[in-house]
């Protein structure tokens, strides 16, 4: 993922594996995202 403004997070991918919980929270405090933010882009 990567902002206008230069900043990136890596969201790791990886077949038949569910991201885990803290991975998923860090990823979202990285982006400035909250929960409800991501349930509305999927």
């Amino acid at each position: 993922m990567r902002h206008p403004d230069g900043r990136a997070t890596t969201v790791p991918v990886h077949a038949r594996r569910d991201l885990a919980k803290g991975t998923l929270r860090g990823i979202l405090a990285d982006t400035g995202l909250s929960i409800e933010d991501l349930e509305r882009l999927l």
